[in-house]
């Protein structure tokens, strides 16, 4: 579809309907860190896409694939010097690219491989309307170093801003949306409040709620804060009722990990959150003691130009220092091959096999689990469940009236909200101030997400045409915002999709990944698995797994111990 005025460019990323066809790529998802960071939530920015590199020519099928690393004998008889080790790192997600960086940093050889035709997964950017947006991930929680840190490692430390203060709102069931609609309190954690008794959350929900949530405070804690299997709405509902889970929880957790917090393992979504309410006595007093042991300022930040620079600059990075950076690559195969590995891929008409020392898997889940599992039986049955999707429209209007940024940074939207398709509004321009001075007054960027957890194929979401989409964003922009934007005022437009790329962690995620690092670890040493399906939502989740599976690989590699063949 062309791009102008009232008429959306599809920008489907490569590979996102192809989330079952094997490894080597990333499937679209949106990844955030912290509720103002989602995927779904008020949340995105901006940042020139990376260019793609096709794949340089190597041997075909018939031939021998190369060896891994071997001593090479010095020309004056000394003791032969140890050859540098190879690796192959399969997706080129920011996993993928993180890891890929790592290894190479420990004087390895890196080979990395990926199916679509760039590089980044769901960190990725495209232009609209003359400036330039993230297509995934805007934003990062600050309550980790690991963000800025390799921003200032990659050169853009001083690019680091943080969101408008003003806050989200949640868009709440009621006959008059305006009057439905309450600035979303901000005093716990993923909604849970700290003291229910405040006005702000007894504004959202209600005396008879704030009375129902107080008991939380004299409820005897019992297993609830041990045993397993405990999901985040479980928790909340147990310990504060129904009026908080379906009024602050939900619509933030669907915002954050576009699921319902009945599916979450509140250990892997909000750590340390049970065992803080048993030492303390209440659920309220738990989400209070970590909001209060946060660093201080905003919880999320950003990067003036978007936060697709990072993936940009790592590409950038990675490409100077040496690293083989192959598109269009799809992995069909990983075997054992005596003390290494044969990765074998298909690119184009080519059947190519790469010897290596180590592998990391850095692709999405399923794909991961159905390259390994012909080499790990164990690991079949933990083959994760299909995943959301969604599709994002993003909206450049000219709207005046916008200016005085009527909802904060954005809304979140809960469940049963009549005439409402969209479970969240970002306000761009009202979030980041790089971008509303891009924009200039009257000019304003608006994103919204469709599709949830349960939703059917009659809902308005990922399936849904463009055009369809489209009407649907107007409609719901003007009644989230309580300011009417209609066709005339739509200077650009287009649409986003990313399928089956949302993984969050369901119950009992911490004893699946242990046991799928379990599995890996004792196939071989030399093997790593890394990626937002095991390491959770968010940029830094995402970031500090990747580093650690290819730090612990790396020491392996260095010290001569590859684990015993398979």
């Amino acid at each position: 579809m062309d791009q102008g005025v009232g008429r959306g460019r599809r920008e489907t990323p490569a590979g996102a309907a192809a989330a079952d066809r094997g490894a080597g790529g990333r499937t679209g998802a949106v990844v955030g860190s912290g509720p103002a960071a989602s995927a779904d939530g008020p949340s995105l920015a901006a940042s020139p896409p990376a260019v793609a590199q096709g794949a340089p020519a190597t041997m075909p099928a018939a031939a021998a694939p190369p060896a891994p690393a071997r001593e090479a004998a010095s020309d004056d008889g000394a003791a032969p010097a140890p050859a540098r080790r190879r690796t192959v790192v399969i997706g080129g997600g920011l996993a993928g690219l993180v890891a890929a960086r790592t290894l190479l940093a420990r004087g390895l050889a890196v080979t990395l491989l990926e199916r679509s035709d760039r590089f980044g997964g769901t960190v990725d950017g495209r232009s609209l309307g003359g400036f330039q947006l993230d297509s995934g991930a805007e934003s990062f929680s600050t309550r980790s170093a690991t963000v800025p840190a390799l921003a200032g490692e990659l050169g853009l430390g001083d690019r680091i801003v943080t969101p408008d203060a003003t806050g989200a709102w949640v868009q709440l069931p009621g006959r008059d949306l305006r009057a439905a609609a309450q600035p979303l309190p901000n005093s716990g954690v993923l909604g849970i409040p700290a003291d229910p008794g405040d006005p702000a959350i007894t504004a959202v929900i209600g005396r008879a709620g704030s009375l129902r949530a107080a008991l939380d405070r004299v409820l005897p804690v019992g297993s609830l804060a041990t045993r397993s299997g405990v999901s985040l709405g479980e928790l909340v509902r147990t310990r504060m009722g129904e009026e908080v889970l379906t009024r602050l929880v939900a619509p933030v957790a669907g915002g954050v990990f576009s699921a319902d917090p009945d599916d979450l393992d509140v250990d892997s979504v909000a750590p340390g959150l049970r065992a803080t309410m048993g030492r303390l006595g209440s659920l309220g007093a738990a989400a209070g003691a970590l909001r209060k042991a946060a660093p201080a300022g905003a919880a999320v930040g950003g990067l003036d130009g978007g936060i697709a620079q990072l993936r940009d600059a790592l590409v950038e990075q990675l490409r100077a220092d040496g690293a083989d950076l192959r598109t269009g690559e799809q992995v069909s195969g990983v075997t054992r091959d005596g003390a290494g590995w044969t990765v074998t891929t298909e690119h184009s008409t080519l059947t190519r096999r790469i010897g290596a020392d180590a592998v990391v898997v850095a692709t999405e889940g399923r794909a991961a689990v159905d390259l390994l599992a012909p080499a790990i039986p164990a690991l079949a049955d933990e083959r994760p469940d299909p995943v959301p999707g969604v599709a994002l429209v993003t909206l450049i209007v000219d709207v005046p009236e916008l200016d005085a940024r009527p909802r904060g940074t954005g809304v979140l939207v809960a469940r049963g909200v009549e005439g409402v398709a969209a479970k969240a509004l970002t306000h761009s321009t009202a979030k980041w101030a790089w971008l509303r001075d891009q924009a200039g007054p009257g000019s304003h960027v608006l994103r919204l997400s469709f599709g949830r957890v349960g939703d059917t194929p009659a809902d308005v979401g990922l399936a849904s045409p463009d055009e369809l989409l489209y009407r649907h964003a107007l409609a719901d922009a003007s009644n989230l915002l309580g300011v009417g934007i209609d066709e005339a005022d739509v200077l650009d437009w287009d649409v986003v999709r990313w399928a089956g790329a949302l993984p969050h962690a369901s119950v009992g995620h911490r004893e699946r990944v242990a046991r799928i690092r379990g599995a890996v670890a004792a196939a071989a040493e030399s093997l790593a698995v890394t990626g937002g399906w095991l390491a959770g939502t968010g940029l830094v989740a995402v970031i500090d797994d990747a580093r650690a599976r290819a730090t612990a690989l790396a020491d392996v590699l260095l010290r001569g111990d590859t684990g015993a063949p398979m």
